[in-house]
């Protein structure tokens, strides 16, 4: 048995096993914690070496089986569970000593965390990891904040368990505080909004262009080795081509129509408000999926409401108005995230690189595509960027593609197919490229009804009328 280890972590489920695991795989001793023995015993039977990981239930001998400073990793659920491990690993721990939550927690509960064992002389990363189960075996997406100093000592195994983009690791350092677990929870909002359109642009292709599955299958697939070419685009050319094994048809069409969320991207949304960044594509993505939730109210407005008849346009056509239509709206949910980034970064003090951001998600994480590239190409050439959709490399691609957008939008209005995320798109690209918006009479209402005051266009000062003799 080892002496000591180079790496521990708490919470043994699949996401912890499969990351102790690849620590272990990139020649670096792991330990490992889990309440439930059953857990640590699948660790250590799967491990296969003890001298290179093991596990325990208890504390007090996980802890001090830790090499100096203890390299601490917590996959337990967000919430009070995260504060349970912490207080029942402080009593073990010596001035130092790193803990690293890799959960979805929210990021005012990780500064609060993150003063607390300061206090201690404990160092507290939170840190985003993307990519699920599979990634977490095989290479994730990692988003730190913390101490500068003390991620030196977490550096080399980050960086050699995350994931591999042109031989880079999609690991760096993002900042102080809780800035990882911002940047995670903002990438979830993406993720949020991505994964809605996608399932919009399905539901045209399938309800008005009568694709089959096996022709969405290929649709998609094809999407996925341009520049569409991402990992929710190639999970959904899958997912369209698996036959179901209780009924003979396929299994996307025997699963219900509603969609669970976990919170994050609710927590994107309502602190984009916080913040005052619209975000819009995010936001519907929220909205989306409480309205799914809705099934038997929904089963029942159908059958009092007269719906049209969708048309059946050319289907060569609208495949390709629909590629550039989901091409279109992606830019425009990244635009908004790393919006939401810049401005927070500002807010917090995260000090935030956002072309480092969106380079580290090009591989390993769910929101990982072929436009992260550009993404982190544009924030380099110029880093005070305040929008993606300002930057000389994207104005093209949005003028290309804009057109389709409102083609499928006006389509979906006029056929009655509900395209809620690639309509807040538009709309939110519509308003935000307006030099002239129809605010001037919410400020006249507003000082009306309240005198709450307006400024002018032709010249300085806050100005107040009395509306009404």
């Amino acid at each position: 048995m080892a002496d000591t280890y180079d790496f521990g972590l708490v919470g043994l489920g699949v996401m912890g096993r499969n990351f102790i695991l690849n620590v272990v795989d990139n020649s670096f001793t792991a330990y490992g914690n889990d309440l439930d023995p059953e857990k640590v015993e699948a660790l250590i039977t799967e491990g296969g070496d003890t001298e290179k990981v093991n596990a325990t239930t208890d504390a007090s001998t996980f802890v001090q089986s830790l090499s100096l400073p203890r390299k601490i990793m917590l996959l337990v659920p967000a919430g009070k569970v995260v504060d349970i491990v912490i207080d029942s690993l402080l009593p073990h721990l010596d001035e130092g000593d790193i803990i690293i939550d890799g959960g979805n927690s929210f990021f005012t509960d990780t500064d609060r965390r993150e003063a607390y064992l300061k206090e201690k002389g404990i160092n507290f990363f939170g840190s985003g990891v993307s990519g699920g189960a599979k990634g977490a075996r095989k290479g994730p997406s990692i988003m730190p904040g913390g101490s500068r100093e003390a991620y030196q000592h977490v550096k080399p195994i980050f960086e050699a368990v995350a994931a591999k983009y042109q031989g880079e690791p999609c690991v760096t350092y993002l900042g102080p505080k809780s800035a990882g677990n911002y940047v995670k929870m903002v990438h979830n909002g993406i993720e949020y909004g991505l994964m809605q359109l996608t399932s919009e642009i399905y539901d045209i292709l399938k309800k008005s262009g009568g694709l089959t599955q096996e022709e969405l299958h290929k649709t998609f697939h094809s999407w996925n080795e341009g520049r569409l070419q991402s990992f929710l685009v190639e999970i959904t050319s899958k997912i369209m081509n698996r036959k179901d094994d209780l009924t003979d048809g396929y299994l996307v069409d025997m699963i219900l129509d509603k969609a669970k969320q976990k919170g994050t991207g609710k927590w994107t949304s309502q602190n984009a408000m916080d913040l005052g960044i619209p975000v819009p594509t995010i936001d519907i993505a929220v909205s989306m999926r409480e309205i799914s939730a809705l099934k038997g109210e929904r089963v029942q407005a159908d059958e009092v409401y007269d719906r049209p008849e969708p048309e059946t346009p050319d289907k060569t056509k609208l495949i390709q108005e629909a590629e550039q239509a989901l091409y279109f709206a992606f830019i425009v949910t990244y635009a908004q995230g790393m919006h939401q980034l810049a401005d927070a970064s500002k807010e917090y003090s995260y000090d935030l690189d956002l072309g480092e951001i969106a380079k580290i998600w090009r591989a390993g994480c769910i929101i990982r595509a072929a436009l992260l590239a550009d993404i982190t190409q544009a924030f380099h050439e110029n880093e005070a960027l305040p929008n993606l959709l300002l930057a000389p490399s994207f104005i093209e691609k949005v003028k290309e593609t804009v057109g389709a957008a409102r083609k499928l939008v006006a389509f979906g209005a006029t056929n009655g197919i509900p395209l809620h995320g690639l309509s807040n798109a538009l709309t939110y690209f519509d308003a935000y490229t307006s030099s002239r918006l129809p605010l001037n009479v919410i400020q006249a209402q507003r000082d009306f009804f309240g005198s709450h005051t307006y400024e002018r266009l032709d010249r300085e000062g806050i100005f107040h009328t009395e509306w009404e003799d």
